[in-house]
């Protein structure tokens, strides 16, 4: 992570910081958000609810103003697990630590999922309600009623209405959020658009392949650890990286899954992953994966943590 930079970027006066949390139950849109806001992929993203697991920071820099967003995981409601705790405990740690929420919810959408991340919101940090898949509500009369109710529920600073597929609403956004953050020097470089590693990219890289294509037959609790990053010398290649990963799954049937007729299907998922990868990386990546079964590691805090789970 970078010192605080900013020298010769203006006026330290003019420069503005702050940490956005972007918060919202499973699966409402909130990486798709954070990657359109930081311009590069850094969350991943699938339908199955719970694709987020960890405290993802995105940095983008426009102008004078340096927007450090946190893409939480779904706060769970469903499950108490250690897995589940740990996330939940993501969740809690970041809302009270900001300067601005956004709350993601559907537009005219509102249900417990909704309610109980809600109820996480601290007093005294400003929350924008951020109304995301408008382009799903057909008649806008029908969202003013919705909108009170909100604005009943919580009060919230700012409405704004928006798509995360659209430039001019992620553009409007910043504008948006930017009076809310403090003046300060900036925390990163300006080119900076993460505070993850290469190796938990590559892991989450992985692990976005392993839902796309298992759908919804794998649980959620299935993991990818990298065993091997491994960076080498290469005349033929501006980079070179091998990468070993292991895919953790519950049970034999599940690895049985993952693996597909002949091999099928973790192939797939290798040269997805190793596709993606290698735009990432701006490199030539040799990717080898394995599969394994740990049985009821999701349910094991001390595992949940040996695996990279706060």
């Amino acid at each position: 992570m970078a010192g605080p930079a900013g020298a010769g970027a203006g006026e330290a006066g003019a420069l503005r910081c702050g940490m956005i949390a972007i918060v919202g139950k499973p699966n409402v849109g909130k990486s798709t958000l954070l990657n359109a806001l930081v311009g590069q992929k850094v969350s991943i993203t699938s339908r199955k609810a719970q694709t987020t697991r960890h405290r993802i920071t995105g940095i983008r820099t426009v102008g004078e103003t340096q927007f450090v967003f946190v893409d939480t995981p779904g706060f769970q409601t469903k499950h108490g697990t250690a897995l589940n705790r740990s996330l939940n405990r993501a969740v809690t740690g970041v809302v009270g630590d900001v300067d601005l929420v956004l709350f993601v919810v559907e537009a005219g959408s509102f249900t417990l999922g909704d309610a109980k991340v809600l109820s996480l919101l601290k007093p005294g940090i400003p929350a924008i309600l951020l109304a995301n898949k408008l382009d799903t509500i057909h008649r806008r009369g029908d969202i003013a009623p919705w909108l009170r109710d909100m604005q009943a529920r919580h009060p919230f600073a700012e409405f704004v209405p928006m798509s995360a597929k659209n430039a001019k609403d992620v553009e409007r956004l910043f504008a948006i959020c930017e009076k809310y953050l403090p003046q300060q020097p900036w925390w990163y470089g300006e080119d900076e658009l993460t505070d993850k590693s290469e190796r938990f990219m590559a892991a989450e890289v992985v692990r976005e392949k392993l839902f796309r294509l298992t759908g919804e037959e794998l649980p959620y609790t299935s993991t990818v650890i990298i065993d091997k990053f491994d960076e080498e010398p290469s005349p033929k290649h501006k980079r070179f990286l091998k990468i070993a990963a292991t895919i953790v799954v519950e049970r034999d049937s599940h690895k049985a899954m993952v693996i597909g007729e002949g091999g099928e299907r973790l192939k797939r998922i290798g040269t997805e992953a190793r596709t993606e990868l290698e735009k990432l990386f701006d490199g030539k990546v040799f990717l080898q994966m394995w599969v394994k079964v740990r049985s009821g590691w999701a349910d094991d805090d001390a595992r949940v943590r040996s695996f990279g789970y706060e």
